[in-house]
């Protein structure tokens, strides 16, 4: 089975930066989209950003779109998000998600992260 492991979240102040990870584990035979969701309390989960395999296709939440960088290392099944100059409505619990195929299946399969909490507070 996959797992997807997160780390880099925390408390940061504003005009701050942050770099968070996410490892895809579990035997993967192939990885297509990886991307990162975010929600905040009485919001619904969006779309921060996605990369797909190879990076050769990105895409970018408005409120992030100069702000964000997604990228990714295939050779370690590892995606990244930098994101800089952070706010305080940046402030939520950040989601991994990646769909992949494991080496003993045949279909892919979309697998989350377990979140991981990006304060923005002075």
């Amino acid at each position: 089975q996959g797992h997807l492991v997160e780390s880099g979240g925390g408390l940061v102040q504003p005009g701050g930066s942050l770099r968070l990870s996410c490892a895809a584990s579990g035997s993967i035979s192939s990885i297509s989209v990886m991307g990162w969701y975010r929600q905040a309390p009485g919001n619904q989960r969006e779309l921060v950003a996605s990369i797909t395999s190879g990076g050769g296709s990105t895409t970018y939440a408005d409120s992030l779109k100069d702000r964000a960088i997604i990228s990714r290392d295939d050779a370690k099944n590892t995606v990244y998000l930098q994101m800089n100059s952070l706010k305080p409505e940046d402030t939520a619990v950040y989601y991994c998600n990646a769909v992949l195929r494991l080496r003993n299946g045949s279909r892919f399969s979309n697998y989350w992260g377990q979140g991981t909490q990006v304060t923005v507070s002075s």
